[in-house]
């Protein structure tokens, strides 16, 4: 009896610890994924508007394409019609199909009619030079920090810059044409950073009078030579306050 009764104490003990394990796993796989919401379902332009002659869904991606024939006036853009965000986080792949071109992730910005958005914008090319960078789109304010740059504003809009990163050993970290690259954008309070494929990119902390807190997210498709861009996996959480 003694060593029965061991036997199934010990059978026991061994399946208390696996369930346990099991139960400790669990919660960790459900906190990867808590807040986060995705904004595009792969198939249709569901939640999204822009000019249908330039926007569509292919390979399982909002696709923005210009061509000889079917040019942009202007850089246009497609708006997430979900709302205007705060605080959050931003997670999204793109890439470029053409050789060239130039897109960005507009944040915290305002549509000003026709397709066209004002504000912070998440800079990204097919280039070398300005992926990563946080850009006053149409604000009249140019590049508000470079890559490799941490820039603070000061109320009466003075900035001060602190390098902490090479641009161009910067730039190493950025896949070429036709690869896809995940690009990471956190807003919290006056704190915008900018992430590629998990690496910092630019900083910015606008503490001046033309700091803005909300507004909408659209993707831009730049004026200019033919090109193509694609986006997926996008997916917004909410940081409150």
């Amino acid at each position: 009896m003694k060593r029965t009764f061991s036997i199934v104490a010990t059978l026991a003990l061994v399946f208390s610890f696996a369930v346990a394990g099991q139960a400790e796993k669990k919660p960790v796989a459900a906190s990867a994924q808590q807040g986060w919401h995705s904004l595009f379902d792969g198939k249709t332009l569901k939640g999204w508007d822009g000019k249908k002659q330039f926007w569509s869904v292919e390979d399982g991606a909002i696709t923005g394409t210009t061509t000889k024939e079917n040019p942009t006036k202007g850089n246009t853009f497609i708006i997430w019609q979900g709302g205007k965000v705060s605080d959050f986080e931003l997670m999204f792949e793109y890439r470029f199909v053409s050789k060239g071109g130039n897109s960005g992730c507009q944040y915290r910005s305002e549509h000003v009619g026709n397709h066209v958005v004002k504000g912070y914008q998440g800079d990204f090319e097919a280039g070398t030079r300005y992926s990563g960078i946080n850009y006053g789109e149409k604000t009249g304010r140019g590049i508000l920090s470079d890559r490799g740059n941490k820039t603070t504003y000061s109320k009466d809009g003075k900035k001060s810059v602190e390098k902490f990163g090479d641009s161009k050993e910067l730039q190493k970290k950025i896949k070429g044409q036709g690869e896809w690259n995940t690009m990471h954008i956190i807003a919290k309070g006056n704190h915008m950073i900018h992430k590629i494929n998990g690496t910092v990119m630019s900083e910015t902390i606008d503490g001046s009078s033309k700091a803005v807190s909300e507004g909408i997210l659209a993707f831009q498709l730049h004026a200019g030579p033919p090109m193509k861009i694609q986006f997926r996996n996008v997916k917004l959480k909410s940081l409150g306050k």
